[in-house]
């Protein structure tokens, strides 16, 4: 089965809160042949009604059933395209989350992959320029992994507004071997360069688990010695994984002034004209050092071990717990601070509380919450 990699977990990310910074909301698209699916599809827009130059950001695909798949946000991209006067449509597509219709998969067939869902990217266009608050004629187009892929595949076409398509990290993956899956990338990306219309920003890290500097270089190769406009942009290792770059809040070092460049060049605004505030800091407490695992309050034993692996992630982190003895944690991505306790919260009948965020503690008050009458309970 064909597999690609959406950005890192997002635990339970349908029941976090929708972003007021950002005037978030969902809307269902349609889509399809027949216009009978509806792509559940997130809006980030400024104040006011517009119009709005647009951004449409395009997820990948994680491992197992595309319905199980949390709805992708890309609040960090989203926050910096928003204070610089876009809208920003994140749709999920067909068979992903809640939105409806079918998932197709057709294996090692990336030209037959990439087409499919380029389709609904295309409806998604065809969708916005109708809407009074988006400006038809100032469109860009963004991927990560499997949407990358796919937004490739849709520089194949002539659409009216759009000027610009960002792949990151894009591709698709076959896991067990049941055929040369890199090679059929690199077939597809030929054909698409053949066809390409539209010009292609294109960013791969050195340590992208997925999709490494050589498999990378041959696309490239494909894609534009048949004709594709394409700046391939191959930056070095990020954390653990380049894969995952987009959805990090560390990651806009790196992608951020490479796309303000490509937006100048494709005639886009890269001004900043609206102010969006930066979620507030959780506030650091004197209740424990980080790394002082007794001091964890609710915890059973597993869940100290929880603890002590957790110390072990990188940042941006969170943890979690709650008097019943359940615990959260998130790792890198987006809002994992509301993820840490979304996770809690599933297993818990108490409410859930952070711990620690980071490098450092933010548990209440010593006076709330004697230390020696909470460590070990379970």
């Amino acid at each position: 089965m064909a597999m690609g990699c959406v950005l890192a977990p997002a635990t339970a990310a349908q029941q976090l809160p929708l972003d007021v910074r950002l005037n978030e909301q969902i809307v269902m698209v349609p889509a399809g042949p027949r216009m009978n699916v509806k792509l559940e599809t997130t809006l980030y827009k400024p104040a006011g009604p517009g119009p709005f130059p647009l951004l449409i950001i395009n997820h990948g695909k994680s491992p197992g059933d595309p319905r199980a798949q949390p709805r992708d946000r890309f609040v960090y991209m989203a926050t910096q395209f928003v204070r610089r006067g876009y809208a920003v449509m994140v749709p999920m597509r067909t068979g992903f989350a809640h939105s409806t219709g079918t998932y197709s998969d057709f294996g090692c067939n990336m030209k037959a992959n990439g087409y499919q869902q380029a389709g609904d990217i295309a409806d998604v266009v065809a969708f916005a320029r109708e809407q009074s608050y988006i400006d038809p004629d100032r469109i860009v187009i963004a991927g990560q992994s499997y949407g990358g892929l796919a937004s490739v595949a849709l520089s194949t076409q002539d659409l009216p507004g759009v000027r610009g398509i960002m792949n990151f990290a894009g591709g698709l993956k076959v896991h067990g071997g049941a055929c040369d899956w890199q090679q059929s990338l690199v077939n597809a990306f030929a054909e698409f360069g053949r066809k390409n219309r539209i010009e292609t920003l294109w960013m791969y890290g050195a340590n992208d688990s997925y999709f490494g500097p050589a498999l990378v270089n041959r696309m490239y190769d494909a894609f534009s010695a048949n004709g594709g406009k394409v700046q391939l942009v191959a930056y070095g290792a990020f954390k653990h994984d380049a894969h995952t770059m987009l959805g990090s809040r560390d990651g806009q070092a790196v992608w951020l002034p490479e796309v303000e460049r490509f937006l100048r060049q494709v005639g886009m605004p890269t001004e900043q004209v609206y102010a969006v505030a930066e979620p507030a800091p959780q506030p650091r407490t004197n209740y424990a050092s980080i790394d002082d695992i007794g001091a964890v309050p609710f915890l059973p034993e597993k869940g100290r071990q929880q603890y002590k692996e957790f110390l072990k992630k990188q940042t941006p982190r969170a943890f979690a717990v709650s008097a019943s003895g359940a615990w959260g944690w998130a790792e890198e991505g987006e809002m994992p601070d509301e993820r840490a306790l979304a996770a809690c919260q599933m297993a818990s009948r108490e409410p859930c509380k952070l711990y620690s965020v980071d490098d450092y503690v933010v548990w209440g008050e010593v006076t709330e919450q004697p230390k020696d009458t909470m460590t070990g309970q379970n």
